[in-house]
């Protein structure tokens, strides 16, 4: 058997001839587009960012939330997600075929805590509290264990995931639902003649919560605080942003979770029947484009119309509707624009444009976090201070900007590099082992490569 110091020197990670360059393009698609959904979370107080009515915004404001909502919402991180999961197949099978026994697994988990490690840098360190890569790195975990199902045992996972996920849309809305039924009993109680309980008084406070909560003066409120804390000195920033991240991340791990597992396990069953790197006939990719994007606008529109008639009360909205299906409207959207993006790639008219964006998603991983940074320094009041100072339509002027930066620096960086920066350090501390870096520096290391030993 091979001993684990020669298994490390002929572990690396993948080539440049090796790149799926379909894979790196669908990247760096996910990653500009993912900057379009976390935009306003940068930009606006967290309650404004999906609820135009705090600032009674109108005109060309409104009409693009509306655009936004109802094309985009959940398409980008569903399309990261596939791919997530599509590199757990390529990770483990590349390994599974040089090294023996545990040491495969023991990368892996590595390579996932070092992701979690990250996460958690990006969310306490770079402020940024939608972050996705500490959650990433639980469910990429899980994952492990369903690697070797077979295409439809694993789309047969997503089904169950996205059951879960909108059982747990509906527990939601129907315990809110019972928080409005028990207060508005108790409040036509007449107190006069009747002494409430403990548990009809704590049932009662509840309901006028979540009443003022979802009032356009409680959102007012909120907003304004948020803007204070955010334009703020540093201390103050990081103790309001570390208690958002602490939630978003508890959220995503406990009870999102199914939403994440959803679309890594369609990457992983669409990589390994070929769907993903456009192995598959034109009529699947039409019938996943017409057919996602059909059902999928018009339940996303169905969703929308009672938000804007209740005039975005959430209050309201709850006593209103019977039934959520985001999951599903945002699933069936998703599938469809990857069906279009598909079709234009093997139409061969667009290969320019999957050309530009293959150097982005081939560092994707330091894109990631660069838009953080790039972000947080223009919106944040440690840097430029621009946190609720745009109107809704400008900050995608913000996310035009970090485009251009992106990919220029990317076709650049990698004219010289074999990574991004943080690609290359997130590889070196998944194996333990300073990688080469420069492309000089990779033909040297494989001249003293040993053969594996067997």
């Amino acid at each position: 058997m091979i001993s684990e110091p020669s298994t490390i020197s002929v572990v690396s990670p993948v080539a440049q001839q090796e790149r799926i360059s379909m894979l790196d393009s669908l990247r760096g698609i996910a990653i500009l587009g993912i900057l379009l959904m976390n935009i306003p979370g940068f930009a606006l107080p967290q309650n404004q960012a999906s609820d135009p009515s705090v600032l009674n915004e109108t005109g060309l404001n409104f009409k693009t939330w509306y655009f936004i909502e109802l094309v985009l919402t959940g398409t980008q991180r569903a399309f990261f997600s596939m791919l997530f999961g599509a590199g757990i197949i390529l990770f483990l099978s590349r390994l599974e075929k040089k090294v023996p026994g545990y040491m495969a697994a023991e990368y892996f988990f590595r390579r996932q805590l070092w992701l979690l490690v990250f996460g958690l840098f990006n969310a306490y360190v770079l402020l940024w509290f939608w972050d996705i890569l500490f959650a990433y790195a639980i469910c990429g975990m899980i994952l492990f264990a369903f690697r070797r199902l077979s295409p439809k045992a694993l789309l047969i996972g997503a089904l169950v995931s996205l059951l879960f996920m909108t059982l747990r849309e509906n527990r939601d809305l129907y315990l809110d639902k019972e928080t409005i039924a028990k207060g508005e009993r108790i409040a036509r109680i007449d107190t006069n003649s009747t002494k409430l309980t403990d548990q009809q008084k704590e049932d009662l406070d509840a309901m006028l919560a979540f009443k003022e909560k979802a009032s356009h003066e409680g959102k007012v409120k909120a907003s304004a605080k948020e803007v204070r804390n955010i334009q703020g000195r540093y201390d103050r920033l990081y103790a309001y942003q570390s208690e958002k991240s602490l939630h978003v991340e508890l959220y995503y791990t406990f009870f999102l979770i199914w939403d994440i597992l959803l679309f890594m396990f369609l990457g992983m069953a669409f990589f390994k029947n070929g769907i993903l790197i456009g192995k598959a006939s034109n009529k699947i990719y039409w019938i996943m484009c017409i057919g996602g994007l059909t059902l999928g606008f018009a339940l996303t529109y169905l969703h929308l119309q009672p938000i804007i008639e209740t005039s975005f009360d959430e209050y309201n909205y709850s006593k209103r509707v019977f039934v959520e299906y985001f999951q599903l409207s945002r699933m069936l959207r998703s599938i469809g624009f990857f069906g279009l993006v598909m079709l234009l790639y093997k139409s061969g008219w667009f290969k320019w444009l999957f050309a530009l964006l293959r150097p982005v998603g081939q560092m994707a991983f330091t894109n990631y976090l660069m838009q953080s940074l790039m972000c947080g320094l223009f919106f944040y009041g440690i840097g430029f201070g621009m946190f609720g100072k745009l109107q809704r339509y400008e900050i995608y002027y913000v996310v035009g900007a970090v485009w251009i930066i992106e990919i220029i620096w990317s076709h650049i960086w990698l004219r010289h590099f074999r990574f991004g920066p943080l690609e290359w350090l997130w590889r070196s501390l998944t194996y333990w082992k300073k990688q080469p870096m420069k492309y000089s520096e990779q033909v040297k290391e494989s001249k003293q490569t040993p053969e594996p030993v067997s």
